[in-house]
Protein backbone atom coordinates (compact mmCIF):
# COMPACT_ATOMS: atom_id res chain seq x y z
CA UNK A 1 0.00 0.00 0.00
CA UNK A 2 3.21 2.25 0.68
CA UNK A 3 4.07 1.46 -3.30
CA UNK A 4 0.61 2.57 -4.27
CA UNK A 5 0.58 5.81 -2.27
CA UNK A 6 3.56 6.59 -3.74
CA UNK A 7 2.30 6.29 -7.03
CA UNK A 8 -0.82 8.24 -6.56
CA UNK A 9 1.35 10.84 -5.83
CA UNK A 10 3.71 10.41 -8.11
CA UNK A 11 0.82 10.82 -11.23
CA UNK A 12 -0.57 13.82 -9.46
CA UNK A 13 2.42 15.81 -10.06
CA UNK A 14 3.03 14.70 -13.13
CA UNK A 15 -0.39 15.68 -14.45
CA UNK A 16 0.12 18.72 -12.09
CA UNK A 17 3.57 19.52 -14.55
CA UNK A 18 1.89 18.98 -18.07
CA UNK A 19 -1.78 20.18 -17.32
CA UNK A 20 -3.63 20.01 -20.17
CA UNK A 21 -5.95 23.01 -21.71
CA UNK A 22 -9.20 23.96 -19.74
CA UNK A 23 -11.65 27.07 -21.06
CA UNK A 24 -12.78 25.48 -24.50
CA UNK A 25 -9.59 24.85 -25.41
CA UNK A 26 -9.52 20.85 -25.04
CA UNK A 27 -11.33 18.32 -26.95
CA UNK A 28 -14.09 16.18 -25.44
CA UNK A 29 -15.79 19.63 -23.13
CA UNK A 30 -19.26 17.53 -22.78
CA UNK A 31 -17.52 15.75 -19.83
CA UNK A 32 -17.88 18.59 -17.64
CA UNK A 33 -21.76 18.05 -18.02
CA UNK A 34 -22.26 16.72 -14.50
CA UNK A 35 -24.01 12.86 -15.07
CA UNK A 36 -26.57 12.84 -12.18
CA UNK A 37 -29.23 14.98 -10.71
CA UNK A 38 -27.62 15.22 -7.60
CA UNK A 39 -24.84 16.52 -8.39
CA UNK A 40 -26.36 19.09 -10.84
CA UNK A 41 -28.60 20.17 -7.85
CA UNK A 42 -25.48 21.15 -6.05
CA UNK A 43 -23.74 23.15 -9.16
CA UNK A 44 -23.08 20.56 -11.41
CA UNK A 45 -18.99 20.15 -9.76
CA UNK A 46 -19.05 17.84 -6.10
CA UNK A 47 -16.04 15.01 -5.16
CA UNK A 48 -16.72 15.33 -1.78
CA UNK A 49 -20.37 15.17 -0.89
CA UNK A 50 -21.40 12.59 2.25
CA UNK A 51 -23.60 9.76 0.58
CA UNK A 52 -24.15 6.89 -0.37
CA UNK A 53 -25.41 7.76 -3.78
CA UNK A 54 -23.11 5.66 -6.44
CA UNK A 55 -24.54 8.86 -8.77
CA UNK A 56 -21.16 10.78 -6.74
CA UNK A 57 -18.57 7.72 -7.71
CA UNK A 58 -19.06 8.51 -11.63
CA UNK A 59 -16.86 12.00 -11.15
CA UNK A 60 -14.71 10.28 -8.15
CA UNK A 61 -14.16 7.18 -8.03
CA UNK A 62 -12.77 7.34 -4.41
CA UNK A 63 -16.36 7.68 -3.33
CA UNK A 64 -17.43 4.42 -4.47
CA UNK A 65 -18.27 1.85 -0.80
CA UNK A 66 -18.94 -1.30 0.05
CA UNK A 67 -22.70 -0.01 1.11
CA UNK A 68 -22.91 0.72 -2.33
CA UNK A 69 -22.85 -2.90 -3.44
CA UNK A 70 -25.36 -3.96 -5.97
CA UNK A 71 -26.94 0.00 -6.50
CA UNK A 72 -27.96 1.32 -9.23
CA UNK A 73 -28.43 4.90 -10.93
CA UNK A 74 -29.90 6.31 -13.73
CA UNK A 75 -29.96 9.89 -14.81
CA UNK A 76 -32.30 11.48 -17.53
CA UNK A 77 -31.85 15.24 -18.62
CA UNK A 78 -33.67 17.13 -20.70
CA UNK A 79 -31.04 19.51 -21.27
CA UNK A 80 -31.72 22.87 -23.39
CA UNK A 81 -32.10 22.87 -27.40
CA UNK A 82 -33.04 19.45 -27.47
CA UNK A 83 -30.32 17.77 -25.98
CA UNK A 84 -30.99 14.51 -24.16
CA UNK A 85 -28.29 13.53 -21.69
CA UNK A 86 -28.36 9.64 -19.99
CA UNK A 87 -26.68 8.48 -17.62
CA UNK A 88 -26.27 4.98 -15.49
CA UNK A 89 -23.24 3.84 -13.33
CA UNK A 90 -23.84 0.81 -10.88
CA UNK A 91 -21.30 -0.51 -8.30
CA UNK A 92 -20.06 -3.90 -6.89
CA UNK A 93 -18.36 -4.82 -3.74
CA UNK A 94 -15.69 -7.94 -4.19
CA UNK A 95 -15.20 -9.09 -0.48
CA UNK A 96 -12.02 -11.22 -0.60
CA UNK A 97 -9.82 -8.33 -1.89
CA UNK A 98 -11.83 -5.70 -0.11
CA UNK A 99 -12.46 -3.57 -3.44
CA UNK A 100 -15.49 -1.80 -4.53
CA UNK A 101 -15.79 -1.38 -8.14
CA UNK A 102 -18.34 -0.23 -10.46
CA UNK A 103 -18.83 0.76 -14.07
CA UNK A 104 -20.91 3.74 -15.37
CA UNK A 105 -21.79 5.67 -19.11
CA UNK A 106 -22.62 9.10 -19.98
CA UNK A 107 -24.58 9.68 -23.37
CA UNK A 108 -25.49 13.00 -24.64
CA UNK A 109 -27.60 13.23 -27.82
CA UNK A 110 -27.91 16.64 -29.99
CA UNK A 111 -30.97 15.19 -32.17
CA UNK A 112 -31.46 15.21 -35.95
CA UNK A 113 -29.25 18.09 -37.75
CA UNK A 114 -29.62 18.74 -41.54
CA UNK A 115 -26.09 17.81 -43.33
CA UNK A 116 -25.49 20.17 -45.77
CA UNK A 117 -22.59 22.31 -47.77
CA UNK A 118 -21.06 25.18 -48.25
CA UNK A 119 -23.87 27.06 -50.01
CA UNK A 120 -26.76 25.39 -47.74
CA UNK A 121 -27.53 22.26 -49.91
CA UNK A 122 -29.00 19.75 -47.86
CA UNK A 123 -27.75 16.02 -48.42
CA UNK A 124 -29.54 14.38 -45.85
CA UNK A 125 -29.16 14.34 -41.62
CA UNK A 126 -27.22 13.29 -38.88
CA UNK A 127 -27.30 12.68 -35.12
CA UNK A 128 -24.27 13.97 -33.38
CA UNK A 129 -23.62 12.30 -30.18
CA UNK A 130 -20.92 11.99 -27.34
CA UNK A 131 -20.60 9.39 -24.66
CA UNK A 132 -18.30 8.48 -21.95
CA UNK A 133 -17.76 4.72 -20.37
CA UNK A 134 -15.73 4.08 -18.07
CA UNK A 135 -14.80 1.04 -15.11
CA UNK A 136 -14.21 2.54 -11.65
CA UNK A 137 -12.08 1.02 -8.45
CA UNK A 138 -11.94 2.08 -5.00
CA UNK A 139 -10.10 0.17 -1.97
CA UNK A 140 -10.11 1.53 1.68
CA UNK A 141 -6.68 2.21 3.16
CA UNK A 142 -6.52 1.90 6.80
CA UNK A 143 -9.59 3.99 8.75
CA UNK A 144 -10.32 7.07 6.87
CA UNK A 145 -8.78 7.03 3.29
CA UNK A 146 -10.16 5.82 0.05
CA UNK A 147 -8.37 5.32 -3.23
CA UNK A 148 -9.74 5.17 -6.60
CA UNK A 149 -8.67 4.83 -10.07
CA UNK A 150 -11.29 5.50 -13.31
CA UNK A 151 -10.36 3.72 -16.80
CA UNK A 152 -12.46 5.95 -19.85
CA UNK A 153 -13.24 5.76 -23.32
CA UNK A 154 -14.34 8.79 -24.77
CA UNK A 155 -16.07 8.97 -27.84
CA UNK A 156 -17.37 12.28 -30.34
CA UNK A 157 -19.59 11.27 -33.22
CA UNK A 158 -20.43 14.31 -35.52
CA UNK A 159 -21.19 13.38 -39.01
CA UNK A 160 -18.07 12.80 -40.81
CA UNK A 161 -16.06 14.63 -37.89
CA UNK A 162 -15.35 11.37 -35.33
CA UNK A 163 -12.62 11.49 -32.49
CA UNK A 164 -12.49 8.97 -29.51
CA UNK A 165 -9.89 9.16 -26.35
CA UNK A 166 -8.72 7.08 -23.55
CA UNK A 167 -8.17 8.50 -20.11
CA UNK A 168 -8.04 7.90 -16.44
CA UNK A 169 -9.31 9.77 -13.05
CA UNK A 170 -7.00 9.63 -10.03
CA UNK A 171 -8.73 9.91 -6.45
CA UNK A 172 -8.24 10.04 -2.45
CA UNK A 173 -10.74 10.76 -0.25
CA UNK A 174 -10.36 11.59 3.37
CA UNK A 175 -13.48 10.57 5.77
CA UNK A 176 -13.85 11.62 9.36
CA UNK A 177 -17.09 10.30 10.47
CA UNK A 178 -17.07 11.31 13.87
CA UNK A 179 -16.73 14.74 12.82
CA UNK A 180 -18.80 14.74 9.72
CA UNK A 181 -15.95 15.95 7.68
CA UNK A 182 -15.07 14.64 4.21
CA UNK A 183 -12.33 15.85 1.79
CA UNK A 184 -11.79 14.61 -1.70
CA UNK A 185 -8.81 15.45 -4.43
CA UNK A 186 -9.24 13.99 -7.92
CA UNK A 187 -6.81 14.46 -11.10
CA UNK A 188 -9.74 14.33 -13.97
CA UNK A 189 -9.05 13.06 -18.00
CA UNK A 190 -5.40 12.42 -17.67
CA UNK A 191 -4.58 10.54 -20.97
CA UNK A 192 -4.81 10.86 -24.84
CA UNK A 193 -6.73 11.25 -27.58
CA UNK A 194 -6.51 8.20 -30.33
CA UNK A 195 -8.23 9.87 -33.18
CA UNK A 196 -8.89 13.19 -33.59
CA UNK A 197 -11.84 14.54 -35.81
CA UNK A 198 -10.14 15.49 -39.04
CA UNK A 199 -8.05 11.86 -39.35
CA UNK A 200 -5.20 13.71 -39.04
CA UNK A 201 -1.97 13.11 -36.41
CA UNK A 202 -1.80 15.74 -34.79
CA UNK A 203 -3.53 15.47 -31.11
CA UNK A 204 -5.70 18.06 -29.33
CA UNK A 205 -5.59 17.97 -25.63
CA UNK A 206 -8.50 16.81 -23.50
CA UNK A 207 -10.02 18.66 -20.48
CA UNK A 208 -8.04 18.52 -17.91
CA UNK A 209 -9.10 19.28 -14.41
CA UNK A 210 -7.48 18.90 -10.88
CA UNK A 211 -10.48 19.51 -8.19
CA UNK A 212 -10.33 19.80 -4.25
CA UNK A 213 -13.37 19.50 -2.47
CA UNK A 214 -14.64 19.44 0.55
CA UNK A 215 -17.97 18.65 2.73
CA UNK A 216 -19.18 19.02 6.53
CA UNK A 217 -22.12 18.30 7.97
CA UNK A 218 -23.21 20.14 11.32
CA UNK A 219 -23.20 18.11 14.46
CA UNK A 220 -26.29 19.58 16.15
CA UNK A 221 -28.27 20.24 12.53
CA UNK A 222 -29.08 18.20 9.35
CA UNK A 223 -27.59 20.64 7.48
CA UNK A 224 -24.69 19.50 5.15
CA UNK A 225 -22.30 22.37 3.16
CA UNK A 226 -19.72 21.39 0.32
CA UNK A 227 -17.04 23.74 -1.28
CA UNK A 228 -15.27 22.38 -4.21
CA UNK A 229 -12.33 23.99 -6.42
CA UNK A 230 -12.09 23.28 -9.94
CA UNK A 231 -9.54 23.72 -12.71
CA UNK A 232 -7.21 24.22 -9.77
CA UNK A 233 -4.03 23.51 -12.25
CA UNK A 234 -4.42 27.10 -14.07
CA UNK A 235 -5.15 30.82 -12.35
CA UNK A 236 -7.10 31.88 -15.21
CA UNK A 237 -10.17 29.98 -16.30
CA UNK A 238 -12.57 32.78 -17.17
CA UNK A 239 -13.53 32.90 -20.91
CA UNK A 240 -12.43 36.19 -22.37
CA UNK A 241 -12.03 37.53 -25.59
CA UNK A 242 -10.68 40.86 -26.42
CA UNK A 243 -11.85 41.05 -29.68
CA UNK A 244 -15.52 40.88 -28.95
CA UNK A 245 -15.03 42.76 -25.91
CA UNK A 246 -13.85 46.09 -27.83
CA UNK A 247 -16.44 45.64 -30.14
CA UNK A 248 -19.34 45.66 -26.87
CA UNK A 249 -16.81 48.56 -25.60
CA UNK A 250 -16.21 46.42 -22.44
CA UNK A 251 -12.44 47.22 -21.75
CA UNK A 252 -12.48 46.09 -18.08
CA UNK A 253 -9.76 43.32 -16.60
CA UNK A 254 -10.98 40.50 -14.88
CA UNK A 255 -10.24 41.28 -11.35
CA UNK A 256 -7.89 38.90 -9.04
CA UNK A 257 -11.26 37.90 -6.64
CA UNK A 258 -13.18 36.58 -10.02
CA UNK A 259 -10.27 34.87 -11.05
CA UNK A 260 -10.34 33.26 -7.52
CA UNK A 261 -14.06 32.61 -7.09
CA UNK A 262 -14.23 30.92 -10.74
CA UNK A 263 -12.64 28.28 -9.59
CA UNK A 264 -15.54 27.68 -6.86
CA UNK A 265 -18.56 25.81 -6.19
CA UNK A 266 -20.71 26.22 -3.09
CA UNK A 267 -23.62 23.94 -2.46
CA UNK A 268 -25.67 22.65 0.41
CA UNK A 269 -27.65 20.10 1.78
CA UNK A 270 -31.01 19.83 4.02
CA UNK A 271 -32.61 16.75 5.43
CA UNK A 272 -35.69 16.40 6.48
CA UNK A 273 -36.08 13.44 8.33
CA UNK A 274 -34.13 10.31 6.70
CA UNK A 275 -36.77 10.46 3.09
CA UNK A 276 -36.56 13.98 2.62
CA UNK A 277 -33.63 15.57 1.03
CA UNK A 278 -32.97 19.82 -0.12
CA UNK A 279 -30.01 20.66 -2.41
CA UNK A 280 -28.84 24.30 -3.62
CA UNK A 281 -25.79 25.20 -5.35
CA UNK A 282 -24.06 28.16 -7.01
CA UNK A 283 -21.50 27.59 -9.56
CA UNK A 284 -19.55 31.33 -10.07
CA UNK A 285 -17.82 30.32 -13.08
CA UNK A 286 -21.28 29.36 -14.82
CA UNK A 287 -22.93 32.81 -13.44
CA UNK A 288 -19.85 34.89 -15.03
CA UNK A 289 -19.73 33.03 -18.12
CA UNK A 290 -23.64 33.28 -18.88
CA UNK A 291 -24.28 36.77 -18.20
CA UNK A 292 -23.91 37.57 -21.66
CA UNK A 293 -24.16 41.29 -22.52
CA UNK A 294 -27.75 41.87 -22.68
CA UNK A 295 -28.60 38.84 -21.46
CA UNK A 296 -27.58 38.69 -17.88
CA UNK A 297 -30.11 36.86 -15.27
CA UNK A 298 -28.89 37.37 -11.52
CA UNK A 299 -30.29 33.37 -11.51
CA UNK A 300 -27.34 32.62 -13.42
CA UNK A 301 -25.33 30.07 -11.60
CA UNK A 302 -27.56 28.94 -9.32
CA UNK A 303 -28.79 25.60 -9.02
CA UNK A 304 -31.37 23.64 -6.78
CA UNK A 305 -33.25 19.98 -6.56
CA UNK A 306 -34.84 17.69 -4.02
CA UNK A 307 -34.87 13.71 -3.29
CA UNK A 308 -37.01 11.72 -2.16
CA UNK A 309 -36.27 8.40 -0.69
CA UNK A 310 -38.77 5.39 -0.28
CA UNK A 311 -37.69 1.49 0.82
CA UNK A 312 -36.45 0.54 -2.22
CA UNK A 313 -36.64 3.58 -4.37
CA UNK A 314 -34.85 7.23 -4.06
CA UNK A 315 -35.92 9.56 -7.15
CA UNK A 316 -33.82 13.09 -7.25
CA UNK A 317 -34.33 15.88 -9.28
CA UNK A 318 -32.31 18.87 -10.07
CA UNK A 319 -32.64 22.26 -11.89
CA UNK A 320 -30.74 25.39 -12.71
CA UNK A 321 -30.74 28.16 -14.40
CA UNK A 322 -28.91 28.98 -17.79
CA UNK A 323 -30.11 32.64 -18.55
CA UNK A 324 -33.62 32.60 -19.18
CA UNK A 325 -33.97 28.71 -19.30
CA UNK A 326 -33.81 25.56 -16.80
CA UNK A 327 -32.97 22.39 -17.58
CA UNK A 328 -35.13 19.20 -15.94
CA UNK A 329 -32.59 16.43 -14.58
CA UNK A 330 -33.93 13.19 -13.01
CA UNK A 331 -32.27 10.49 -11.03
CA UNK A 332 -33.44 7.40 -10.07
CA UNK A 333 -31.62 5.21 -7.49
CA UNK A 334 -32.21 1.46 -6.91
CA UNK A 335 -30.95 -1.07 -5.23
CA UNK A 336 -30.91 -5.26 -6.68
CA UNK A 337 -30.34 -6.88 -3.70
CA UNK A 338 -33.73 -4.34 -2.88
CA UNK A 339 -32.96 -2.27 -0.21
CA UNK A 340 -31.31 1.26 0.21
Amino acid sequence: MKHTLQLIFLLFLSSIITAQTVGGNAAFSFMGLSNAAQVSALGGVNVSAMSNDVSYSFNNPALLRKEQQQQTNASFNNFLAGIKNYSLTTAFYAEKPAITWGIGINYLSYGSIAQTDAIGNVYGTFIPNDYVAQVMVSKQYKERFWLGASLKYISSNYGIYKSNAVATDIGVSYLDSSNYLQISLVAKNIGTQLQNYTGTSTKEELPFDIQLGITKRLAKAPIQFSLTGHHLQQLVITYNDSTFNANEGNMQQVKTLDKILSHLVFASQIFLGDKLELAIGYNFLRAKDLSAYGLTNSLNGFSMGVGIKFKKLQINYGTGFYQRNLFHQIGLNFNWKGEL
